[in-house]
């Protein structure tokens, strides 16, 4: 995330979460409601890992999807999208996307970006996205679940949202010295265990091309399969 560490946790994000300013401290952080996100719509792609304008911070991302993901075409769910630089990756690789946001604006740059794919975008939270009795073959969540306030249930419902053997991948973090916020992977890994046929954590912090530099926080990605039923 170019030059500042990962903003402070706030409810409800969007995807990843844009960089507050040099001296916004945590006691001013502002609440992720709709008009937060709305305005952080129009410079939310400015980041690297956001835009992934950067081609080769696009190609390592890419890199990430493919190995995380099943074996195209695959149905993939993509909770706090943002304006979908992550969708329109899996989508290129052949999936079917449906990407939900909280923000409307952010919303309609993904639909601009993925015209022409075999996607759909809908306004939602990311805790209880809106869609149905559909089954998905994965599940895609960027530095969301750190920021909302149940992580176990919210984790059981994204499983329930998958099809028979379906994959769960999480991307996540724990940022911050004197006051560190996210979810170490040991800690996610014991919430998603109890659920998941099996898991794997994936270091990412020694990989600088995915975030258009040098991080020294604890980045990852856990992917998980799960069995076909789900205990509720």
């Amino acid at each position: 995330m170019c030059t500042e560490a990962p903003a402070d946790p706030v409810p409800q994000p969007s995807a990843d979460l844009p960089n507050p300013p040099a001296d916004q401290g945590k006691s001013t952080l502002p609440t992720a409601d709709a008009a937060y996100w709305e305005e952080a719509a129009a410079s939310f792609d400015d980041e690297p890992d956001h835009g992934l304008r950067d081609p080769a911070v696009r190609s390592a991302w890419a890199a990430r999807l493919r190995s995380w993901l099943p074996s195209a075409p695959a149905a993939v769910l993509d909770l706090g999208c943002g304006t979908g630089s992550l969708a329109l990756l899996a989508a290129e690789q052949g999936h079917q996307v449906t990407g939900v946001d909280r923000s409307p604006r952010m919303i309609a740059q993904a639909r601009g970006k993925l015209t022409g794919h075999d996607a759909a975008f809908l306004v939602g939270e990311a805790a209880e996205p809106p869609v149905g009795e559909h089954r998905f073959d994965a599940v895609l969540v960027r530095h969301v679940l750190w920021a909302l306030p149940d992580p176990p249930a919210v984790l059981r419902h994204w499983a329930g949202l998958l099809a028979p053997g379906g994959r769960l991948v999480l991307v996540e973090g724990r940022w911050g010295e004197a006051e560190p916020i996210g979810i170490p992977a040991a800690e996610l890994a014991a919430l998603v265990e109890p659920l998941a046929a099996h898991t794997h954590v994936e270091d990412l912090s020694h990989d600088p091309v995915l975030w258009g530099k040098e991080v020294t926080d604890e980045r990852y990605a856990l992917i998980a399969g799960f069995p076909p039923g789900i205990p509720t």
